[in-house]
C-alpha cells in the first residue's frame, strides 16, 4: 500500500494495489473516489480535500500497525 499527497491540490490517493487491468472510477461522494477492477477488485481512494478527510493533526499521519500497537508518524504537507 502507498499513500501519495498531492500539497498544491490538497489531493490524496491511498494506493492499495498495484493496476493489473482497466480500472473504473467510481464518485463515493464529492471528495471520495474509489478505483476498482472489473472483477471489484479496489486498486486505489482518491480523496478530494485530503486534509480534511484525513483530519491530520498538525501535518502528520500516523500509522498504527493493529497487532504490535507501534505507531508510526510521518510528516505530510510540510516544506
Amino acid at each position: 500500500m502507498e499513500i501519495s499527497y498531492d500539497k498544491k491540490y490538497n489531493i490524496a490517493y491511498i494506493k492499495i494495489q498495484e493496476k493489473t487491468s482497466k480500472v473504473k472510477t467510481i464518485t463515493l461522494s464529492g471528495e471520495v473516489n474509489l478505483d476498482i477492477s472489473p472483477d471489484g477488485k479496489i486498486y486505489g481512494i482518491e480523496l478530494l480535500n485530503a486534509n480534511d478527510q484525513l483530519k491530520t493533526r498538525d501535518n502528520e499521519l500516523v500509522f498504527t500497525d493493529m497487532v504490535t500497537g507501534k505507531k508510526t508518524i510521518i510528516p505530510i504537507g510540510t516544506n
